[in-house]
């Protein structure tokens, strides 16, 4: 999508959650005229939302789920959230009328003034995105952040300056929907399987999460995780200048671990980073976040020197591996941001034993058999809830917990009473989910919440 005079133009915001209220926003803002479709009755909208609509924004809804009743040949182009499929039957109708369907991240893109640095993969994203802005930060670089983090970039391209770097969190919805979003440097972390009721497949989803790069050039650079297969097959898709990162193995050029230290190795060049042991975060998969970031960092001109001492100094991120309280000898910890199997995985191979385990709720189309291992190694209790209880007994009984150790809980306050009067000296009690939020609460941050409130209260 090229630059355009949005003043006096008709577009169509579907969507209004956060990314879209915030889309509206800006083109508002631009002079565009503004109709913002939900299939919501306007009552159950945020405040945000109702407030949009005594400032010109036009709110269409009542028509049902397919939009009818829109006369969508009225508008320039749409704006879709990502959390709505391109498969919608309103979006189906606008690709056929030929209307320009573009996302908020391709919005911010397009009309920004800075250059974009950008994160994508299935785990790690949020911790690796507020990372590297951390980084960006303490370099006294002019920085805006925001995207699938929680911050809408259309609230944050105001603000730009040619000088200013959006370091953007970015997700495979995001990325289905970009025409011209090109990062001067871009991240992807890890592709294992995960949204696969929104992509089909793999090959689906791996080809959205690749519109990170699509339209990279020699000049820009593109980071992968050598560690991960499918991640280091995408080096043969970019045109951008590969730029690996490994925890595991020794590299000639990227950002590796030698001898318990992170280095970067380029053109000759071999510069010593940061003990691995100095690091803040822990885990194996912190490790891999912190490289990326250093990776990202240093090809965008940031000195060492200062990737170190943040990296030394990082608290890492809200609902990840979150320690909540220490009651009764018992740990209470928060990942409630774990929503798919791998990320659970990283969660269960952080702590070795004792581990009582919370979760369930809206599975995304994968497997959760390979969880069972773990299970089996480290977990002497499961709590299950939500729509996947049954799927999480399952495999507690296939891993072997006995069936007096398997709970089924009717909310989060059931299971916070349940694992409080199960749990012994020495215990973790994990919240890591595995699965999406969405048939209980909001999102994945109200349900940490609400976690983290109903612990307290056991103080």
């Amino acid at each position: 999508m090229e630059k355009l005079e949005l003043a006096g133009k008709q577009v169509l915001v579907v969507g209004a959650g956060l990314s879209g209220v915030s889309a509206a926003k800006f083109l508002t803002s631009k002079g565009a005229n503004v109709s913002l479709y939900d299939d919501k009755p306007m009552e159950s909208l945020s405040d945000q939302a109702k407030e949009l609509f005594s400032k010109e924004v036009t709110y269409l809804t009542g028509a049902g789920k397919e939009g009818d009743g829109v006369l969508l040949t009225t508008f320039a182009f749409m704006v879709v959230s990502p959390g709505i499929s391109l498969q919608a039957p309103l979006l189906q109708k606008a690709a056929a009328l030929k209307i320009p369907i573009i996302g908020e991240l391709e919005l911010a893109y397009v009309f920004s003034k800075g250059r974009f640095v950008a994160i994508t993969g299935t785990n790690g994203k949020t911790t690796t995105t507020t990372l590297t802005a951390e980084i960006f930060r303490a370099a006294r670089r002019k920085m805006l952040l925001g995207g699938n983090i929680g911050l809408p970039l259309a609230e944050q391209i105001a603000l730009s300056e040619e000088d200013t770097t959006i370091v953007a969190e970015v997700s495979s919805f995001q990325l289905e929907t970009t025409e011209a979003f090109c990062p001067v440097a871009a991240a992807v972390l890890n592709i294992t399987p995960d949204h696969l009721d929104r992509h089909g497949d793999m090959a689906g989803y791996t080809a959205a999460k690749s519109n990170i790069f699509a339209r990279q050039g020699k000049e820009n650079y593109t980071i992968l995780n050598y560690d991960d297969e499918n991640t280091r097959a995408l080096a043969e898709k970019t045109l951008g200048q590969v730029v690996f990162f490994s925890r595991k193995e020794r590299l000639e050029q990227g950002v590796w671990v030698e001898q318990g230290k992170i280095v970067i190795t380029w053109q000759g060049k071999k510069v010593p980073v940061v003990a691995c042991d100095e690091i803040y975060i822990k885990g194996n998969h912190n490790l891999e976040n912190a490289l990326a970031a250093t990776a990202l960092a240093w090809f965008c001109g940031i000195d060492a020197m200062v990737i170190a001492d943040v990296l030394r100094n990082f608290r890492g991120v809200a609902h990840r591996l979150e320690f909540v309280a220490e009651i009764n000898g018992v740990q209470y910890i928060n990942d409630s941001k774990g929503t798919n199997v791998d990320s659970t995985i990283k969660a269960l191979e952080t702590y070795p034993d004792h581990i009582i385990w919370i979760a369930g709720g809206r599975n995304k189309g994968a497997s959760f058999d390979p969880l069972i291992p773990l299970v089996r190694e480290r977990v002497t209790g499961v709590v299950a809830l939500g729509e996947s209880a049954g799927l999480i007994k399952e495999v507690a009984e296939r891993a072997g917990i006995p069936a007096d150790k398997i709970y089924l809980a009717k909310d989060l306050s059931d299971v916070v009473r349940h694992c409080h009067e199960i749990a012994e000296p020495g215990d973790v009690v994990l919240l890591s989910p595995a699965c999406a939020s969405w048939d209980m609460f909001r999102s994945y941050e109200e349900r940490g919440d609400i976690f983290k409130n109903l612990v307290h209260t056991l103080e």
